[in-house]
Order: C-alpha cells, then structure tokens, then sequence
C-alpha cells in the first residue's frame, strides 16, 4: 500500500524507550529501515552517520529539544530537504507553528497508531526520495 516503494532509512528521535520501540515497530512492519537517537545530541551524529530520508524527532528532550535539533538539521545543507516531523504529547496550535518555524514539514501528537505513523511516511516519503 506504501507510494514509497517502501525501504526508506527513517531516523526516530525520542527519549522515551517506549515510543523509540513501537516507532520501530510500525516502521518495521511498513518494511523500512530504522535507526533510533535517545536524544538530540545522539540524532545529530547519525543524521550524519546515517543520512535518513526522513525524521521523526520528539520536542521535550534533555539536553537539546527538538525544536533546537530540528533547526540543526535544517540548517546543514546537506540534509535541508530532509523531512522531519515533530512528535509531541503537546497538541497546541504554538507548539505546531513553532515546528513550521525550525522548518518541520508536520506534527504527530503522541501517542500515535501505527497507521498514523505510516501515513506520515507515505506522505513525507515520496517527498524525500524527489518524487514531489
């Protein structure tokens, strides 16, 4: 069912084991491929290592949130057009629009169901293999 021709490399950013694991779950049944980051500090180092086509990064992190590695990311030529969708248990309208500021293309409210998280995929996907 995926438009992506599936096998994407999806980075998740979160500092829950929890939401890191069923993240990889879902993505694993979706049949792509995951690394996990406990943290902002850990997703800029294989963001590098890495280099997913898309990026799911939780805002209320230690040390550096997800607003601060999003704007990171963005602002690293190389890794610009990478989609990155915020996840937060946060729903605000503020917190979104913050997102849309540090330049993350969507916003998943946690926690999120596994067809949430591949509709998201299907969506951001397409964009980050240049089909869009």
């Amino acid at each position: 069912m995926s438009t992506t021709g599936s096998n994407l490399k999806i980075l998740v950013v979160d500092d829950s084991n929890t939401i890191r694991r069923s993240a990889e779950i879902f993505l694993k049944a979706g049949k792509h491929e995951v690394v996990l980051a406990e943290d902002g500090f850990d997703a800029l180092a294989k963001v590098s290592d890495y280099k997913p086509d898309l990026i799911f990064c939780d805002i209320l992190m230690p040390r550096l949130d997800g607003y601060q590695t999003c704007a990171i990311i963005k602002r690293n030529a190389k890794f610009a057009n990478v989609p990155v969708v915020m996840l937060s248990s946060k729903d605000g309208v503020f917190d979104k629009a913050r997102g849309r500021m540090v330049g993350a293309q969507d916003y998943l409210t946690k926690p999120f169901t596994k067809d949430q998280l591949l509709k998201a995929v299907d969506q951001f996907g397409v964009a980050a293999q240049g089909v869009v």
